[in-house]
């Protein structure tokens, strides 16, 4: 079963992946090496997990505004997330998103980092504001 939800547009694209979720801000400054693409961050709930072509799904950014570089560093090594959905996209990960092209969608209906689950196929439509969610048995 598919569930349509609808957001806010971001950065506009379509891509879609398995998603990776967190309720647990994030700063690409700090929580994430850009030669690998994993979480370093010791107390973060993703430690050690890689963003690699995931659809991130995370309640908003933190840090220092070099977070957006991050995410664009992250981009060009081929380990960036294939789009980003959050609770509530503040200026860093939104910057980053369209500099990088990642889809980026927020403000949904209902809130993504309790609807989804990591795991879940997830399209993310940044250029008309929706994500579409495919649960896996």
């Amino acid at each position: 079963m598919i569930t349509r939800i609808k957001g806010r547009k971001i950065s506009k694209g379509v891509a879609e992946g398995r998603a990776l979720v967190t309720k647990s801000p994030i700063s690409f400054l700090g929580d994430i090496d850009p030669k690998t693409g994993t979480v370093v961050a010791p107390n973060h709930e993703l430690c050690g997990r890689s963003l690699a072509g995931k659809v991130l799904v995370f309640p908003m950014g933190k840090g220092s505004t070099v977070g957006s570089y991050v995410l664009y560093q992250l981009k060009k090594n081929g380990l960036a997330p294939a789009a980003i959905v959050n609770k509530y996209c503040e200026a860093i990960v939104a910057v980053g998103a369209i500099i990088s092209d990642i889809p980026l969608v927020d403000c949904l209906d209902e809130d993504p980092t309790t609807f989804v689950e990591t795991g879940d196929k997830v399209r993310v439509n940044g250029t008309e504001g929706y994500i579409e969610v495919e649960r896996w048995p």
